[in-house]
């Protein structure tokens, strides 16, 4: 049985997924693809996506700030 706040897989809901935010830890940009565990550590991190594409990263989702609407243009061009 789900818990308020979970999706399923233990991901959890976070009004910025799908969103475009600064990691404050690193200060680099990157799409929200979703907040849960890292492997077997039973914390939630929030797991990044640079918006050009690249490796995802993840950090502590109490260090995400500045969320930004994906529109068409911001995504990298063809």
């Amino acid at each position: 049985m789900k818990r308020a706040g979970e999706r399923g897989l233990l991901h959890r809901d976070h009004p910025w997924l799908g969103w475009s935010v600064e990691d404050t830890a690193t200060q680099r940009r990157g799409l929200l693809r979703a907040i849960a565990p890292d492997g077997d550590k039973p914390v939630p991190v929030a797991w990044l996506l640079p918006v050009g594409g690249g490796l995802e990263w993840t950090t502590a989702p109490g260090v995400l700030a500045r969320p930004e609407r994906i529109t068409p243009c911001v995504l990298p061009r063809p």
